[in-house]
């Protein structure tokens, strides 16, 4: 099955991967990435991105074939993944932190002809698996920072491959990345995207981006979309790009200083740890133009911290990797609305529903769900879940199902309560589990938390926070429980607090909610938990 997304059209030469040869070529002799010490110019990335895409054309991995790449960020990514689209190919870029059976399920899902794989994650993903991916060619095993008898070393695999841009013909319907969801275990959904909903995705920044003496710094891995936001447009734009392989929130303050940033795209989580810097105002950081959020919402507190602490605009986006949903809040501008994800982009339809999908007023609380060019075309090789992600209206229009429950106020602007699947059935009651977090980060000593809803006899379920404090604190799980619950709704009240040194999280620093649970409930089948 295949999403019916607004159509998005574009001239021959326009798609993403022409965009990119025009602006490296007229920039072929400017500083295209900073990474680990090392300059690359536009001109050297350009003739990488080629001699990959030649390479597949060789091999016959070209329109209708399937590219994956399972790495750190780097040089050699970029040239793979580019070079992937160059050839019309599909990059399917794999999440670092998936094990070994997860990461055969996806390469299995996937088809891929080649597989680019390095060093560090030969150990996760060994040989034998690898051969149980029937699709590989077999001249399609590539190692981006090794070689071995099994592996042709990157170098050697593209040496001899031409320069010059391959001749394909991108359409909108072409596939352009299958990004799966970034769990650690499991078999998570691939997520298949055209190149019609890149472009237009890419249109909404392309301006900025193509500004002189502009500067990005990328700090999340290429396999989330997330990294899209920035990196698409600066590659379309030949803009500068500091490139970090893992965060670190003084190394990122260092380079922006250094590098004089203008643009950069976070999480909540990095930022949290950046305004933790005890130093921060030593940073020359009065470059920055433009600072984006966006993976979950960031607590209005830290939004005002942001604004008061670290210089230029703070932009933060709401969206689902599908699509169909999108917001944006330019925080300065809207203090009044911090507690917002802001107002629906040009372009996208936002509609709120309820459990039997009727449409609700404005002001009611139901599930969030969205409709614009940049849809998905489908779960990869899911068709249910595919239909089971849309809702239709009355008009026979399809939306995309956010998950996430929340309102739309006089004004336009959403307000996100927290996950569905979260939500807390206390009593009879509705019990968002985003109002509790909220609540105890209030609190000075608590960093972090995350609370979820556990079985219990008398309530039906009942709320456990698990909680991250600043070390040294004297408060005790118990004094927070005491303290949160005086200003919680009696349906409200959290029963148990634990302390954690820290919450399990994927590389973006989304909480992993349902390992908190599986633990929890492990804990009740041993009999040493319990509510």
């Amino acid at each position: 099955m295949e999403i019916e997304a607004p159509a998005t059209v574009f001239d021959e030469g326009a798609d993403i991967p022409s965009q990119f040869q025009r602006a490296a070529k007229n920039r072929q002799n400017e500083t295209a990435y900073v990474f680990k010490g090392r300059r690359v110019t536009w001109g050297e990335i350009r003739a990488g991105v080629n001699r990959v895409a030649n390479a597949l054309l060789a091999l016959g991995a070209g329109k209708g074939s399937r590219v994956a790449v399972l790495s750190r960020n780097s040089i050699e990514y970029v040239q793979a993944y580019f070079g992937a689209l160059a050839a019309g190919a599909c990059a399917v870029p794999l999440p670092t932190m998936a094990n070994a059976p997860a990461l055969v399920a996806m390469l299995k899902d996937s088809s891929p002809s080649v597989l680019f794989l390095s060093r560090e994650f030969a150990p996760v993903l060994p040989l034998e698996a690898v051969e149980e991916i029937p699709s590989l060619l077999p001249n399609g095993r590539v190692g981006l920072d090794f070689e071995d008898p099994d592996w042709q070393s990157f170098d050697r695999w593209t040496r001899g491959s031409s320069e010059s841009p391959p001749k394909v013909a991108i359409r909108p319907a072409d596939e352009f990345h299958i990004i799966y969801s970034s769990g650690t275990t499991g078999v998570p959904k691939g997520i298949l995207h055209t190149h019609g909903n890149r472009f237009a995705f890419v249109e909404n920044f392309n301006p900025i981006f193509a500004l002189p003496g502009m500067v990005n710094i990328i700090s999340t891995p290429f396999y989330s979309h997330t990294t899209m936001v920035t990196w698409l447009p600066s590659m379309c734009s030949a803009t500068r790009t500091v490139l970090m392989d893992k965060f670190d929130a003084r190394e990122f303050l260092r380079l922006c200083e250094a590098e004089r940033v203008t643009l950069a795209m976070l999480v909540p989580v990095q930022y949290e740890r950046i305004l933790r810097v005890e130093d921060l105002e030593r940073y020359d950081l009065s470059s920055f133009l433009m600072k984006y959020s966006t993976s979950a919402p960031l607590h209005p507190n830290t939004k005002r911290r942001i604004l008061d602490k670290i210089p230029g605009e703070l932009v933060e986006f709401y969206g689902l990797t599908e699509g169909g949903v999108g917001t944006v809040l330019v925080a300065s501008q809207f203090r009044d609305k911090l507690d917002s994800v802001g107002h629906p982009v040009p372009g996208c339809e936002i509609k709120i529903i309820d459990e039997n999908g009727r449409e609700l007023p404005r002001g009611e609380t139901g599930e969030i769900v969205g409709r614009n060019a940049v849809m998905m075309k489908a779960y990869n090789n899911r068709d249910e879940e595919t239909r089971k992600l849309l809702w239709f209206d009355a008009q026979g229009r399809a939306f995309v199902r956010s998950g996430d429950m929340g309102r739309m106020d006089e004004d336009g602007f959403v307000y996100v309560s927290g996950r569905k699947r979260d939500m807390i059935l206390s009593g009879g009651f509705n019990v968002f589990a985003v109002d509790l977090e909220n609540e105890l980060l209030k609190h000075e000593a608590v960093l972090e938390a995350a609370v979820i809803g556990v079985p219990s006899d008398e309530w039906g379920e009942t709320p456990v926070a698990f909680v991250v404090v600043e070390p040294g604190t004297s408060e005790t799980p118990e004094s927070i429980r005491q303290w949160v619950n005086l200003r919680l709704g009696k349906l409200q009240r959290i029963h148990r607090v634990e302390f954690r040194e820290e919450l399990p999280k994927n590389q973006i620093g989304k909480i992993l909610k349902n390992e908190l649970k599986n633990e929890w409930n492990q804990k009740k089948l041993r009999g040493s938990g319990g509510t």
